[in-house]
């Protein structure tokens, strides 16, 4: 063997040895990418955690940014439902518990208008009797004015609780 062959597969060798470092440096460079989206995407996200749990509403504002974060990072959100067990960070069980907890915090609400406005049309009606005003035409419109108000009230509250509704509910998907 010549000088020559001997010098060129040295610097085979070491360009073997360079491309086998270039790519483990690669790999763990692409590694801590992963890992800091992956705590980056953790603490975007903590904030919403809470949030949706206090107020379901706040799901239609964090699904876009999290459907489109998604997107963006599919290999960190691959890592994120893998170590969650389900889709970070609101799995499709928990989107299902928001509507149903929207739909219970407004029965209870309705409840309780309609017996608000039960006592004070009955405070209202006992008012007007020790008046002797109950069949005058200003103790009727004071009476009318009550019910209109809890009219007004509700249909305001229900409006926004089916818009929530219908909203969570298509977050849940075509099946839900």
């Amino acid at each position: 063997m010549t000088t020559a062959s001997g010098l060129l597969i040295g610097l085979l060798a070491v360009a073997a040895a360079l491309l086998v470092v270039a790519a483990r440096v690669s790999k763990a460079i692409a590694d801590a990418r992963r890992e800091e989206t992956v705590r980056h995407l953790q603490a975007l996200f903590a904030p919403a955690l809470q949030a949706v749990q206090d107020d379901p509403r706040r799901y239609l504002a964090w699904y876009p940014l999290v459907r489109s974060a998604r997107k963006l990072f599919p290999g960190a959100f691959a890592a994120l439902d893998g170590a969650s067990g389900g889709e970070f960070p609101f799995p499709a069980r928990q989107i299902s518990d928001a509507h149903a907890q929207w739909t219970a915090d407004w029965l209870a609400w309705e409840q309780a208008n309609d017996g608000e406005y039960a006592l004070k049309s009955a405070t209202l009606q006992e008012e007007l009797a020790a008046a002797g005003e109950s069949a005058t035409p200003l103790g009727r419109a004071r009476v009318a004015a009550i019910e209109r108000e809890k009219l007004e009230r509700y249909q305001v509250r229900y409006q926004e609780y089916i818009r929530t509704a219908k909203a969570l509910q298509a977050l849940q998907g075509p099946d839900a």
